[in-house]
């Protein structure tokens, strides 16, 4: 037998070792994967959160005969449920009500306090709709002395799943995420 006969080609253990090295890598590639996967949908809800309070703002801005002149501090708070959203609102002058019983259509008297409460009840419901143990609160406070303008706080909290790559950055644990966005309307 001669001596380089040994050396001309891999062994069955070589082989082996090739195989669980690509394998170890494979299954790190597709946590990656599902990793980016998590990310994306945490990224889409969060964009989604943007969207609906800019939605809101257009709404105050188109209606800034009641948003301009509102009595305050008024307080409006949104809780999310697996049908319709609650609305609980503390208005100074009382006219902001349920706006579920508000339509501006079909000829309706459309004040700017019902259509304030008419877009503040259909912006819940798309909400709600859209985002998954979601609560809300819209706070627009009384301005400072020589101020002439409210502002408002729309604040925007949710449930989601945190993305983790291993135990240890917690990638089952849930976690409610704050969206902060303040206007002069």
């Amino acid at each position: 037998m001669r001596p380089y006969a040994r050396t001309r080609g891999f062994s069955l253990v070589e082989v082996l070792v090739a195989l669980v090295v690509t394998g170890i890598g494979m299954l790190g590639l597709a946590k990656i994967q599902a990793l980016a996967y998590a990310s994306t949908g945490n990224a889409s809800q969060r964009s989604l959160v943007a969207l609906e309070a800019s939605s809101l703002v257009a709404a105050m801005r188109a209606n800034r005969t009641y948003w301009s002149a509102t009595t305050t501090p008024l307080t409006v708070s949104i809780a999310g449920t697996a049908t319709t959203p609650t609305l609980t609102v503390s208005a100074g002058d009382g006219t902001l009500a349920n706006g579920s019983t508000y339509d501006c259509t079909g000829g309706a008297t459309c004040t700017p306090a019902r259509l304030a409460a008419f877009d503040l009840y259909k912006w819940a419901q798309t909400l709600n709709g859209l985002i998954p143990g979601l609560a809300a609160t819209l706070d627009c406070t009384t301005p400072t002395t020589g101020a002439a303008v409210i502002g408002c706080t729309i604040q925007i909290t949710w449930t989601e799943r945190n993305a983790g790559i291993n135990i240890q950055s917690l990638g089952n644990a849930l976690s409610a995420p704050t969206y902060t966005l303040y206007v002069v309307p």
